[in-house]
């Protein structure tokens, strides 16, 4: 018997050294079965979790209304996408913009060759089928789209909605993504001269270094800035501050906006697209700094109001989620600790002083939340990244490990001008947009659809039936 099992040990030896090395990067099948989860728990943060967690904060007669928005929102820019969003986004262009060699999605299958092109992920000879990779970005435009409905409820006419979202995903999202998320991948970087060619060929925003690993910029920033900047031009609702406008199903958002936690896991651990040390570290930031920061947030207003409320509490989770996104591949479980302790507080400061201050009328308080816990998260990035305290640093793709130069104040510096080119960026675009949409179709309904409620006047529908 012992000999028998030599003799095959042996003989698997030989096997095993006879064996090629590897000549071409290879599918993954553990990481691409990750990513099919990991997209399909994005796309149920958007339908049915933002349609939820929007549809209990309106009022009643605006339910279907707002859960219509998102759906559709969602639907045609998943169309876009896969005719040309995908190839302007993530093909090789300039800085600003990609190409146009997959439009309609051209070339990632060959029919000829019987071959499926593989997308790149961030460790070398490691890769993933092209195909799931537009599925998973697809949905990252698609929720982008669809949060920006929020600051406008209630008011908007839903052709305008859809004319817009085309302009805005167009122009203003697409350079976005593209500035920030292109580059070649790790395999076309062997020594400095072809990191120099990587550099030079990816997106704006990378090439200058930006740290944004799930979408605090292209994500939470671009769309909350496009969001208030409708909200300024397209007005207050009728009766804002006169009548009451409370949500109308706390229950509802409390349920969507869970949904939304369990599929951010999706959104920020899928962003790693492997199955691996990283996702592990972004699943586990995202967990806690969203935990923190509803605790924060319902202690702050417990003290300030007396009362801790459920919409404070999924309000501040929220905030969390948003704050985590752009650095949790980056920072340690500490680093992202302290910045859901700190978004829970400084989004419920967005929500109340800085909104009287900026005196819109954003409805479901798009920008209290996701543009200044985006803010907040992209600068505390540039910090909790640093190895000193715990983050992942700077990765060397041509030593193949993390680099030991690490600057807080430089990173945060970075970090600062993506900010600030994305809202000049997206508030121009979204101005331009709704100021055309205005022009061709008119933003508003008429008053007194407005007061009778968008379900019936717009819809035909009603959410309840007496």
């Amino acid at each position: 018997m012992k000999l028998t099992i030599t003799k095959v040990l042996a003989g698997l030896m030989a096997m095993s050294l006879a064996l090629p090395a590897l000549a071409a990067p290879t599918i993954n099948k553990g990481d691409t079965a990750w990513m099919f989860t990991a997209t399909l728990l994005v796309i149920m943060m958007s339908i049915p979790g933002l349609a939820l967690f929007y549809g209990g904060l309106v009022r009643a007669k605006n339910m279907l209304s707002i859960l219509m928005q998102v759906f559709m929102v969602f639907s045609v820019i998943i169309v876009l996408w896969c005719l040309y969003g995908y190839s302007l986004a993530f093909t090789q262009g300039n800085a600003f913009i990609g190409g146009f060699d997959r439009v309609f999605l051209n070339g990632i299958y060959d029919p000829v060759a019987g071959t499926f092109a593989q997308a790149a992920t961030f460790s070398k000879e490691t890769m993933i089928p092209e195909f799931i990779f537009v599925a998973f970005q697809g949905t990252f435009a698609a929720i982008t789209c669809a949060l920006i409905v929020g600051a406008f409820a209630e008011r908007v006419r839903f052709s305008a909605v859809l004319l817009f979202v085309v302009l805005w995903f167009t122009f203003g999202y697409l350079p976005v993504a593209h500035m920030v998320w292109f580059w070649a991948g790790p395999d076309a970087i062997s020594d400095a001269a072809s990191l120099a060619t990587v550099t030079s060929n990816a997106g704006f925003l990378w090439q200058k270094g930006a740290l944004d690993f799930a979408g605090g910029t292209v994500v939470h920033i671009n769309s909350a800035v496009a969001g208030l900047v409708g909200a300024y031009v397209i007005g207050k609702r009728i009766g804002l501050g006169r009548e009451s406008m409370a949500p109308h199903s706390l229950t509802m958002t409390m349920v969507g906006g869970s949904l939304l936690w369990v599929g951010w896991f999706g959104f920020n651990a899928g962003s790693a697209l492997e199955a691996g040390d990283v996702a592990a570290l972004a699943f586990i930031n995202t967990l806690l700094a969203t935990a923190a920061a509803a605790v924060s947030w319902m202690i702050g207003e417990w003290i300030f109001k007396r009362k801790p409320s459920m919409l404070g509490a999924v309000s501040g989770a929220v905030s969390g989620l948003v704050a985590i996104t752009p650095g949790c591949g980056f920072v340690g479980p500490m680093g992202a600790l302290v910045m859901g302790l700190l978004a829970g507080i400084i989004c419920l400061w967005g929500v109340t002083g800085l909104k009287r201050l900026l005196g819109a009328d954003d409805s479901l308080d798009v920008f209290g939340v996701h543009g200044v816990g985006g803010i907040l998260g992209a600068l505390l990035t540039g910090v909790f990244a640093s190895p000193a305290l715990g983050g992942q640093g700077i990765w060397d793709y041509i030593a193949n490990k993390g680099s030991a130069e690490y600057s807080i104040a430089n990173q945060v510096w970075v970090q600062a001008q993506a900010i600030g080119i994305t809202i000049v960026w997206s508030g121009v675009v979204a101005f331009i947009a709704f100021k055309l949409v205005d022009i061709v179709i008119g933003l508003r309904v008429p008053a007194d659809q407005e007061r009778e409620g968008l379900d019936i006047t717009s819809h035909g529908e009603s959410a309840y039936h007496a």
